[in-house]
């Protein structure tokens, strides 16, 4: 068996330059190897709450799974994947559920979601989740790369049809989700398991530091600071500094030794 990568995270969030509250939360839990980032939106605080749900649901997912393997679970195994991307899989499917479910009943919460990223250190590898456009990249070799795809309705017409880059900037519905947890009774959760090498950085965050910031402008302020804390919050400052007009939320997890 592969022996489990080692990993060092840390995390910050922000309201930004133009939000009145922050409805992000990310955590990020040592015990089990997991880290989250969640980007809630439904407004009046609401988007806070499934975000908060969705963290809160995967941690008792995985406390619980930890003290009894045996336990039982909401959804049955897919026998085509492992345990632990079952595990993972089926925690975030649970927040759905959960989200779902309390907007219904609440009207209040009506219309709550929230996307969701993450990643799970395993012996295998680091295995790679998410409902949503929060993003996961890797920096490796001082490079980045983009391990998700947005689940939003922008990235489907560039798969459609070849946008331009102006195009692009321009497109008006930029902020529309296609997918996300709360919105329907059940969701599809992609995974990916990506092999680790000592120094890789993973990027967790959501699409306020993804969106104000480019790709070329998060590697470069990663490559710049040694120092996880520190290249966190100038990744925060790096998106409010370019506006910030959304909350900012970013964890990165970097790999200290394979094997």
């Amino acid at each position: 068996m592969a022996s489990r990568a080692r990993v060092l995270a840390v995390g910050h969030t922000d309201v930004g330059m133009k939000r009145a509250h922050n409805e992000d939360n990310f955590d990020v839990i040592d015990e089990y190897n997991l880290y989250v980032v969640a980007d809630g939106m439904g407004g009046h605080a609401s988007g806070e709450v499934a975000s908060q749900m969705a963290i809160d649901t995967l941690r008792e997912f995985f406390r619980a799974t930890h003290a009894d393997p045996e336990a039982t679970w909401p959804y049955k195994m897919d026998k085509s994947r492992g345990y632990e991307e079952n595990r993972l899989m089926t925690s975030i499917k649970l927040a759905n559920l959960r989200i779902y479910e309390a907007a219904q009943r609440d009207p209040k919460l009506r219309g709550m979601g929230t996307t969701i990223c993450g990643i799970l250190v395993v012996d295998e590898g680091v295995l790679i989740a998410h409902v949503g456009d929060s993003r996961v990249y890797r920096v490796r070799d001082n490079k980045l790369e983009q391990l998700t795809e947005d689940h939003s309705l922008l990235n489907d017409y560039i798969k459609m049809k070849r946008l331009s880059e102006e195009e692009i900037a321009n497109f008006p519905h930029k902020n529309v989700i296609v997918r996300a947890l709360g919105m329907k009774e059940h969701v599809k959760v992609d995974t990916m398991l990506d092999k680790p090498q000592p120094g890789d950085i993973y990027v967790l965050c959501s699409d306020g530091l993804c969106g104000p910031a480019s790709d070329k402008e998060i590697e470069e302020t990663v490559n710049a600071h040694s120092d996880l804390k520190t290249a966190t919050k100038a990744l925060i400052d790096k998106a409010n500094s370019n506006g910030g007009p959304d909350n900012i939320t970013a964890v990165l997890a970097k790999v200290v030794g394979v094997g």
